[in-house]
């Protein structure tokens, strides 16, 4: 029996290492395109070892095309696609429409720019509700009904969405069941002087991303995913990361809490988030990493804090809001050591 036990846990750890790895070539390969934004980077790849979606909020300029871009470039065979979004846009232009085909007397279903691995929806909140929301069963259940007929979509399927955070007129706000969906929110930003600097002479003899080569295949990426069941997350650190969330109800400043559905997304991220920093375990630092990129968008800060903090950047607003989280469900102190915790057997 305890050797049994034995080999499964020597598998588990060849498993994680593999993964991490994978990580870092994946890491490794992009960065020689988007520079100096590492951790920036490794949200964007929680998102993907987790299936889920992410939002940027960023100015233009800032390389998320690029950034979707390589990712896509980055993994043998993926294929990618954009959706320049604007008022007119219609759901059929995101998702496909059923044609009349004469010669076979029949409807052929044509394929939107929605079935591809990596999906780049640029500007998503200039798009009407209604083309927001054909997105909506795509982001959330991997498919697309069109004229009755479900449509299943590719696998890895990874929407990257941005909107701008500085323009307010021709634009509609996402409503609160679609941010929801998206598993974190995340920004660029803009790269230091010096690799602003090594940005303009890496363009000097063309893109960069024209020179990128894959760096694993589908196998690899899925080995990957399957891999962040496999991150241990202590029982004190999972209770505390429950107390941290249902926090965030408990709040003046908040209207609306986090939901159930950031608690699990905010637990699969941190095993995500450990695995990528080359660890097989969470520490409380992985979870205080994550909460406003998984967290932030899901909560409905109140109006009169809003008034009170007058138009502080949203991002010191949750560091706010964390610290008195923290204030409410203190962190485990059996669960801040910085070694390997003790796996059950």
């Amino acid at each position: 029996m305890e050797a049994a036990t034995s080999e499964a846990g020597a598998a588990t750890e060849a498993r994680l290492a593999e993964a991490v790895v994978i990580a870092e070539r994946l890491t490794a390969a992009i960065e020689t395109v988007l520079r100096g934004k590492r951790e920036e980077l490794k949200l964007v790849l929680t998102a993907l070892a987790c299936e889920g979606h992410v939002l940027f909020e960023d100015v233009p300029g800032t390389g998320k095309t690029v950034l979707a871009r390589s990712i896509a470039r980055c993994i043998e065979d993926a294929a990618f696609s954009r959706v320049q979004c604007t008022p007119d846009l219609q759901p059929s232009d995101v998702t496909g429409l059923s044609v009349y085909d004469q010669k076979a007397r029949d409807f052929e279903f044509r394929r939107g720019p929605v079935f591809a691995n990596v999906v780049l929806v640029d500007e998503i909140n200039r798009a009407m509700p209604k083309t927001q929301s054909a997105l909506l069963e795509a982001m959330a259940e991997r498919q697309i009904t069109v004229d009755g007929t479900t449509h299943p979509l590719p696998a890895p399927f990874l929407v990257l969405a941005t909107e701008n955070p500085i323009e307010f007129e021709g634009v509609f706000p996402l409503p609160e069941a679609q941010l929801d969906r998206f598993f974190l929110k995340a920004r660029l930003g803009y790269p230091s002087a010096d690799e602003e600097l090594r940005v303009i002479r890496d363009q000097r003899g063309g893109h960069p991303l024209d020179r990128l080569q894959p760096a694993l295949g589908m196998l690899e990426l899925r080995r990957l995913q399957a891999a962040v069941d496999h991150v241990y997350v202590d029982g004190l650190i999972e209770r505390w990361l429950v107390e941290l969330v249902r926090a965030t109800r408990q709040l003046e400043q908040v209207t609306i809490g986090a939901s159930v559905r950031g608690s699990l997304a905010l637990e699969r991220a941190a095993r995500a988030w450990a695995l990528l920093h080359g660890r097989s375990y969470v520490v409380p630092e992985d979870v205080l990493a994550l909460f406003a990129p998984v967290l932030g968008h899901r909560i409905v800060l109140a109006p009169a804090f809003l008034a009170e903090t007058r138009g502080a950047p949203r991002e010191e607003l949750l560091e706010t809001l964390a610290a008195r989280c923290v204030e409410i469900a203190p962190v485990p102190e059996l669960a801040t050591e910085h070694e390997e915790p003790s796996r059950p057997s």
